[in-house]
């Protein structure tokens, strides 16, 4: 995948991905102690679904667009994500959104490589004090900051999948993040091209020592997909109490709306430990 993520904001991986983080996120919230979140591959943070990027492939229109007339009774993580994309003037990418979600003793770091990129995160981000940008090597400088001096929070790492090495990267960035500060909540974005290449890749990560492992998998059409991606996961490390059953919940209410030819199949599966 040659991954610009212009081109890809708001399609089904970022809904199921985003929510997910905002799941994570209020259940930090819930206790007074500050907490830190560090972003290892930020994006530029705001995204405009009117624009040339994500004109060109049109996958918003199969993810966020079908969602936005979704009312009614829905679980928090749902409901709050949904007010956060209707307030944020475009497309908020995982740092807005969590730089939305801080509370004034809580810290983000966003990572972007990119200069053209991490110049418009400094602008998406401008607003919110306590939220840093660094332009830096997401991997390396992501694990410079653990374990972060609150002691609670969340890594976030979601690579662009450029590199043909990029699964045996970032299994080792996250084996050496979660050595580091091995209590944090960590959700780890991954595409589903190949499935032997996927299962790899959380075998090397579970095999790093984790007590706690959760798959998050959403297919929106059968076979691992030519061309479109179709298949992408999340592994989450330490997922909070509740966060499966409330995802379950989620996943009901998004897999009639979000398959190509019918509903999408949105798995959860423990693969180390259990609630």
């Amino acid at each position: 995948m040659n991954y610009r993520h212009g081109y890809h904001a708001g399609n089904f991986a970022d809904v199921v991905k985003h929510i997910a983080l905002v799941r994570i996120l209020l259940h930090l919230r819930r206790k007074d102690a500050p907490f830190a979140v560090v972003d290892s591959h930020a994006g530029r943070g705001l995204y405009d679904l009117a624009g040339e990027q994500a004109g060109k492939t049109g996958e918003a229109k199969g993810g966020i667009a079908r969602l936005m007339d979704m009312a009614g009774d829905l679980p928090e993580s749902l409901a709050a994500y949904l007010a956060l994309v209707k307030g944020s003037g475009g497309y908020p990418g995982s740092p807005l959104i969590a730089a939305k979600l801080l509370r004034p003793q809580d810290r983000l770091t966003a990572i972007e490589k990119h200069p053209e990129e991490a110049a418009l995160l400094k602008q998406a981000l401008a607003p919110f004090r306590n939220a840093t940008v660094e332009q830096a090597d997401g991997y390396a400088r992501a694990a410079k900051l653990l374990p972060p001096p609150a002691r609670r929070g969340l890594v976030l790492m979601d690579p662009p999948f450029e590199a043909a090495e990029e699964f045996a990267a970032l299994a080792q960035a996250a084996r050496t993040a979660h050595r580091k500060f091995a209590t944090g909540l960590y959700l780890l974005w991954y595409p589903v091209k190949s499935a032997g290449d996927a299962d790899r890749f959380l075998g090397e990560v579970i095999g790093g020592g984790v007590d706690k492992a959760l798959r998050l998998d959403i297919a929106i059409a059968p076979g691992p997909g030519e061309g479109k991606l179709a298949r992408a996961g999340l592994l989450v490390l330490n997922p909070p109490y509740g966060f499966a059953d409330e995802m379950r919940a989620v996943a009901a209410l998004l897999a009639p709306r979000l398959g190509r030819d019918g509903p999408a199949d949105i798995r959860l599966d423990w693969l180390a430990g259990a609630e």
